[in-house]
């Protein structure tokens, strides 16, 4: 698993490798009110895209990989990748 996060500039899907992560032109402006989409996020550990929240990239919350492949969950926090501990 990457457990660095990349930021890209651009929006080039064919560059979102795993960790890369592209913040939206409309960050805050889709899904729930209290906690928007905020950014497009290729898995630290498969690849697969998603689009992850506010709540997500401060850490809040895990992201939790929407492959049906892939089983990882995880932290951001601070521009790392933290593997969410088993409960």
């Amino acid at each position: 698993m990457v457990v660095e996060i990349d930021v890209l500039n651009e929006w080039i899907p064919e560059q979102m490798g795993p960790g890369a992560m592209f913040v939206l032109e409309n960050a805050g402006q889709v899904g729930e009110a209290d906690d928007p989409y905020w950014a497009v996020l290729a898995c630290p550990d498969c690849g697969t895209l998603g689009l992850i929240t506010r709540r997500q990239i401060a850490g809040l919350i895990p992201v939790i990989c929407g492959s049906d492949k892939c089983s990882a969950q995880f932290f951001l926090r601070d521009g790392q990748v933290l593997v969410r501990p088993p409960s």
